[in-house]
């Protein structure tokens, strides 16, 4: 049986895609149009957001969001990221950084999950950072061009293949969670 994924980022169902094989997890992508609220807490968004998403599909199913926080822009963007990504952009934000030393940065997920129309679950993940100086990479969406994560080897996400963002990715720590959960609960519920 399929497990759905709502989104319409095509290049998080990829990476998302490719973490499920590990599991033996199948993946549908399903973008029904649900109202992603603005809130301070991605925990949140990824809450209201699974439970729209359930209510209109009637079937289990999980979202993602995610969250640039930049230190020096005091947490800016945040869980405001997806709109600032699309009025400003990678340059934008370049822009606005522009003459800060400090370049620290941290990316956060909230993955929402729901099988019932009662409290859905949450798994949370983060990588610090910082902020290039410029664009780099043509791999990844979003952010991707200008985060370089602490724990890599100086590169961008959008440097990085899909296998190697994944493996240090705030998204890749929140879906490896929820996938590890999600297969313990899946055989508790059949009784294995």
């Amino acid at each position: 049986m399929a497990l759905y994924f709502v989104t319409g980022n095509r290049g998080k169902f990829r990476e998302v895609s490719e973490m499920a094989k590990k599991y033996g997890l199948v993946l549908e992508q399903s973008e029904i149009p649900y109202i992603e609220i603005q809130a301070e807490d991605l925990k949140e968004v990824a809450k209201v957001g699974v439970q729209q998403a359930f209510a209109m599909l009637k079937r289990p199913c999980f979202v993602e969001d995610s969250g640039l926080y930049i230190h020096s822009l005091g947490g800016f963007p945040g869980p405001y990221s997806k709109y600032v990504y699309l009025t400003i952009g990678n340059e934008g934000i370049l822009k606005l950084m522009s003459g800060f030393s400090h370049r620290g940065a941290e990316f956060r997920c909230s993955v929402g999950y729901c099988e019932k129309a009662d409290e859905p679950v949450v798994f949370e993940g983060k990588v610090m950072g910082r902020i290039s100086t410029e664009l780099r990479g043509s791999g990844g969406f979003g952010f991707d061009p200008i985060f370089i994560p602490e724990e890599g080897d100086g590169r961008t996400f959008a440097e990085m293949s899909v296998e190697e963002k994944n493996a240090l990715s705030h998204r890749g720590r929140a879906i490896e969670e929820f996938f590890r959960w999600y297969v313990i609960h899946r055989r508790e519920r059949s009784g294995e």
